[in-house]
């Protein structure tokens, strides 16, 4: 019985994989920090019109990770989907 180890193409798409699934994690790390620091409150007094500020800061930062997360989650998938069937058209080819 022979030995079937990773490599070639399909090797290849699982480093490359391994490296988005990372970002894709980090980006999402990195949201839910931003979004722990979020106050649900409402600032009407005009004194606490710099808080207020940061708060509209902080929620435009989150808002701009949702597209890259997005992104990077579809593409891990498709990835993964696309390693999984050569890996399986490579093994059913050798059988």
């Amino acid at each position: 019985m022979d030995s079937y180890t990773l490599s070639g193409p399909v090797l290849y798409l699982l480093i490359v994989w391994a490296v988005v699934t990372a970002v894709f994690l980090g980006l999402l790390l990195w949201r839910n920090l931003l979004e722990s620091h979020e106050d649900d409150q409402l600032f009407i007094d005009p004194a606490e019109e710099h808080m207020a500020k940061e708060q509209r800061q902080l929620v435009s930062r989150i808002n701009t990770l949702s597209r890259p997360i997005l992104l990077t989650g579809i593409l891990a998938g498709t990835l993964l989907v696309v390693t999984a069937g050569l890996w399986l058209y490579q093994g059913l080819k050798n059988f």
